[in-house]
C-alpha cells in the first residue's frame, strides 16, 4: 500500500476525560488538542494526546456509546494515508467491502480530516484517516 504513512492514533473511551487526560500527561503525553463531535444521540467529548510515534484520542461519549463490555476501552485504530482517496480505491480492488458509508468524511476537528472506517476479518474496526493538510 503505497499511501499509508503509519499509524494515525489509538481511541480510547473514557468516563471522566479531564482526569483520564490529567494520567496521560503524568505519563508524558503532551494534549494538542480538544473537540466536540455533535451526534444526534448527544455530543462526544475528544482529546488527543501526542506521544513519541504515536496519538491517543480520549473519547468522553454523550451518544449512548456503551464504555464497557463488547466494544472494549478501545474503539478502534486510525491508519494514517496520504491520499485516501487512492487508499480507499486500493482495499476495494483487494475485495475489502465493509466500508462504513460510501465515500470518506470531511470532519472540521483537529484542523480537518477526511476519515471513513472499515471492520477487519475479526470485526476490529478500523479508521483510515488523511490530514488535510497533508
Amino acid at each position: 500500500m503505497k499511501h499509508i504513512t503509519g499509524l494515525a492514533h489509538v481511541a480510547l473511551y473514557t468516563e471522566d476525560l479531564n482526569s483520564t487526560i490529567r494520567f496521560y500527561e503524568m505519563l508524558g503525553g503532551k494534549t494538542e488538542g480538544r473537540e466536540d463531535v455533535k451526534k444526534p444521540a448527544g455530543t462526544n467529548h475528544l482529546a488527543m494526546i501526542r506521544f513519541p510515534g504515536f496519538y491517543l484520542e480520549i473519547i468522553e461519549p454523550h451518544d449512548g456509546t456503551v464504555i464497557a463490555g463488547p466494544n472494549g476501552l478501545f474503539p478502534h485504530i486510525a491508519i494514517e494515508t496520504d491520499n485516501i482517496d487512492e487508499t480507499v480505491r486500493e482495499l476495494k480492488s483487494f475485495g475489502i467491502s465493509t466500508f462504513a458509508s460510501e465515500e470518506p468524511m470531511d470532519m472540521p476537528i483537529f484542523g480537518g480530516i477526511r476519515n471513513i472506517f472499515f471492520t477487519g476479518p475479526q470485526g476490529e474496526k478500523i479508521e483510515l484517516l488523511q490530514h488535510k493538510n497533508a
